[in-house]
C-alpha cells in the first residue's frame, strides 16, 4: 500500500517537472512583454514593475501583423479543410476496399511520415506548375504535408465503423457521395476533428515552406513576420516578445479547446486497422 502510494507521488512529482519545464518558455515570454525595453533586456523571470500592454499595439502597427493574421488563417484554414476532406474519403477508400492497389497506395502515402522533403525537386515541381510565391501553391503545400498522418489516423478509425451502414444506406438508395457525406462523414467527428487540429497547429507553425516558396512580405505568415520583426527589433525584446505571444495565442486556444478531441480521436482509431 505504501508503495504504491509513494510510487504515485513520484509520478505526480515527475508529471509536474515536465509541465513546469514545457511551460517555462512560455511564461518567461508572457512576462517579458509586459515589461519596458530596458527592464525585458535581460530576460529575466522577475514580475514587471509596472504593466505595458501598449507594447502589443506597438508590434501590430511596427510589425505589421494585420496582414499576416489574415495570411496565416487563410492558409492554416483551408489547407486543414482540404487535409480532413481528402484525407477523409481516401481513409474510407483504403479501408473499405482492401485490394492490392489500394494497400500499395496506402502503404505509399505513410512513407510521407517517415521520408524527408527534397525541397529541390519541390521546387522545380512547383516552378513548372507556376504556384511559386502564390497563396494558392503554399495551400496546396500544407495540405499535401499533412494528408499521410491525417489519413493514418482517419483510416484506424473507418476501420471502426461496422460495414452493416454501408449495406444500409445502400439499400435506402445512397450512392457513394450521398453515403460518404450523409452517413460515414458525420461518425467521423471525434478522429476528423482529432485531424483538423493538428492540422491547423502544424500548418500555422511551419515555417520552412512559406520562407522557400513565398517572396512576397504581403503573404508571409506570423511565423516569417516574427523572423523579419526579431531581425528588425532585436534589441528590443518586450517587443519580441509580444511579437511572440500574439503569434503564440491562437495555437494555444486551438490546442486548450480541441485537446480533449485529440486523446478521444488518437485512442479511438489506435488499436484499428
Amino acid at each position: 500500500m505504501r508503495k504504491s502510494i509513494a510510487y504515485g507521488f513520484l509520478k505526480n512529482v515527475f508529471a509536474l517537472a515536465i509541465s513546469l519545464v514545457a511551460v517555462a518558455p512560455l511564461v518567461l515570454i508572457v512576462i517579458n512583454s509586459l515589461k519596458n525595453s530596458s527592464q525585458a533586456s535581460s530576460m529575466g523571470m522577475e514580475l514587471p514593475k509596472s504593466l505595458h500592454f501598449d507594447n502589443f499595439s506597438v508590434v501590430f502597427e511596427k510589425g505589421k501583423l494585420s496582414m499576416s493574421l489574415w495570411n496565416s488563417i487563410l492558409y492554416a484554414g483551408v489547407s486543414t479543410v482540404l487535409c480532413v476532406l481528402l484525407a477523409s474519403m481516401a481513409a474510407y477508400v483504403y479501408s473499405r476496399r482492401r485490394t492490392v492497389v489500394n494497400r500499395f497506395s496506402y502503404l505509399f502515402v505513410l512513407l510521407g511520415l517517415a521520408m524527408p522533403l527534397n525541397y529541390f525537386t519541390l521546387m522545380k515541381t512547383m516552378q513548372i506548375l507556376h504556384l511559386v510565391n502564390s497563396q494558392t501553391g503554399i495551400i496546396i503545400l500544407y495540405a499535401a504535408i499533412q494528408i499521410p498522418l491525417s489519413i493514418f489516423i482517419l483510416y484506424g478509425f473507418v476501420g471502426g465503423l461496422p460495414r452493416e451502414l454501408d449495406e444500409a444506406g445502400t439499400i435506402d438508395g445512397c450512392g457513394p457521395g450521398k453515403l460518404f457525406f450523409k452517413i460515414i462523414l458525420p461518425l467521423l467527428k471525434p478522429a476528423a476533428v482529432t485531424v483538423f487540429i493538428l492540422a491547423f497547429l502544424n500548418s500555422w507553425n511551419e515555417f520552412l515552406l512559406p520562407l522557400y516558396f513565398l517572396n512576397s512580405a504581403d503573404q508571409w505568415p506570423m511565423t516569417l513576420s516574427v523572423y523579419n520583426f526579431f531581425g528588425q527589433f532585436h534589441m528590443e525584446w518586450n517587443l519580441v516578445s509580444a511579437d511572440i505571444v500574439l503569434t503564440s495565442l491562437p495555437v494555444v486556444i486551438v490546442y486548450l479547446l480541441g485537446q480533449r478531441f485529440i486523446i478521444a480521436g488518437m485512442t479511438a482509431g489506435s488499436v484499428k486497422g
